[in-house]
């Protein structure tokens, strides 16, 4: 399967009723869905609804089956040899607590992060500083993309226990050298947490290789469902960690004081568990493989290089993170002189409809600490083609063309002199909305910032 004809298989990608398509450009914060995923995920419910190692019914013998699967396929694609290390979770915001509750810290213990990790890489270890007295070390990275492995030595050499960093940033798409990260690390002693969640959609992971101790990865970036995700850990140091939670299926036996945990990876999936999830997970790998890991970078690689070469060295736009795109295929993140990034992506949406994302992206204080109020994110994944590429393009110049430069970077307006925006062609307004363009001002009301709403829905 070539990935750019990968797009009839994705039904969000689907024309409107105008006969318009939609550009999805927000992968990065959710990917979508292909019909195979949402396929197994019904057969689920409609063929074999039981629960895995509780009944010895048909049902239930299949729901096991295909969970082991999962697990097993999992672990190939994350280049574990021992499928007995992957652990289902929601997400990888679950599967990096899983590891920080999980760890037997004793006070003045070390974990280094970067300084721009993802709230789920970082809100953890803040409150086991404050609850169990670890500290939080810091390691500053270049606004190029250029890795200092002296400079983590020398953070290494205050004693850490933990290395916690992202692989791939959501925030700009620069790669870390994982292997050497590891490396570094393991000399000194530490074990290393990678947040693969910006990696594994997009090419080839070994974490066997690699060397790292605990990979966290959500489903939902890599064509799977919501509400799953996978902790792929070296078994070692696996068995150390304290479950997050106990209960149902943790257990090899219980009596009113006393108990036995399984074995890894089954201590640490408590309850029944999200099959369809699982399941439907498993198919997202299945398509991912299919594809291939090249043909989806080759074609992120050419959306992204076409988008950069039209954008790149224009005055007003404000690239964020290196500026080849061979060091950030899957993003281009962007600011606009004088546009809130909050009204840029309602003009792209509204206007060429156009998605992508907006605000901080959930990496609050590397913008706190530089006094910024966020950006734009645009993110590429095997679905996009050149046509995506240039509804974005299209939609900033007309942007640029339409707000003077030196506005205040709140409250800009888009319209046409008379106060309304033009609706991009063969569009039907949307509703609510008072033209296609841009917002007057921010939209804090608009339906879907619910969650992302704090900090000006920078989240």
């Amino acid at each position: 399967m070539r990935a750019p004809s990968a797009r009839e298989e994705f039904p969000a990608l689907r024309p409107g009723p105008d006969g318009a398509r939609p550009v999805y450009l927000d992968s990065a914060c959710m990917s979508l869905v292909p019909r195979p995923v949402l396929r197994a995920m019904e057969e689920y419910y409609s063929d074999y609804p039981g629960c895995a190692g509780r009944s010895l019914h048909r049902f239930a013998e299949e729901v096991g089956r295909r969970y082991e699967g999962a697990r097993d396929a999992f672990a190939r694609y994350l280049g574990r040899s021992d499928p007995r290390g992957v652990v289902f979770v929601r997400n990888a915001t679950e599967a990096i607590n899983l590891v920080g509750e999980g760890i037997r810290w004793k006070r003045g213990d070390r974990v280094l992060i970067s300084d721009r990790e993802h709230n789920s890489n970082l809100i953890v270890w803040q409150r086991l500083a404050a609850e169990r007295g670890i500290r939080i070390d810091v390691l500053p990275l270049s606004d190029g993309g250029e890795f200092d492995g002296d400079e983590l030595d020398r953070r290494l050499a205050d004693g850490v226990r933990l290395v916690s960093l992202f692989h791939v940033s959501n925030l700009d798409g620069r790669t870390l050298p994982a292997r050497e990260i590891c490396e570094r690390s393991h000399d000194r002693g530490a074990w290393v947490l990678l947040d693969g969640c910006q990696a594994a959609p997009h090419r080839p992971i070994d974490a066997d290789r690699i060397g790292v101790d605990f990979y966290a990865v959500s489903a939902h970036k890599m064509l799977g469902p919501t509400g799953t995700g996978v902790l792929a850990a070296a078994p070692g140091p696996l068995a150390e960690l304290r479950p997050l939670l106990t209960g149902g299926e943790t257990v090899e036996w219980s009596t009113l004081d006393a108990h036995a945990l399984r074995p890894s990876p089954y201590r640490f999936e408590a309850g029944l568990q999200n099959y369809a999830g699982v399941i439907g997970a498993h198919a997202g790998v299945q398509y991912l493989e299919r594809v291939g890991a090249e043909a989806i970078e080759s074609t992120e690689r050419s959306v992204n290089d076409r988008v950069t070469r039209a954008l790149g060295d224009v005055e007003r736009v404000k690239l964020l993170g290196p500026r080849d795109p061979r060091d950030r295929p899957s993003i281009f993140a962007f600011s606009l002189d004088g546009i809130d990034p909050h009204d840029a992506a309602v003009f792209l949406d509204e206007g060429h409809r156009v998605m992508v994302r907006s605000g901080m992206h959930c990496v609050h204080s590397f913008y706190a600490a530089r006094g910024l109020p966020g950006n734009v994110r645009a993110s590429f994944y095997l679905y996009n083609d050149a046509d995506d590429a240039d509804a974005l393009v299209r939609g900033v110049e007309e942007l640029l063309a339409r707000v003077p430069p030196g506005r205040s970077p709140s409250g800009t307006s888009a319209g046409t002199g008379s106060g309304r925006a033009r609706r991009a062609a063969g569009r039907p307004p949307v509703a609510g909305s008072k033209g296609a363009a841009a917002r007057s001002a921010r939209p804090p009301r608009r339906a879907g910032l619910g969650r992302a709403g704090s900090a000006a829905g920078s989240g």
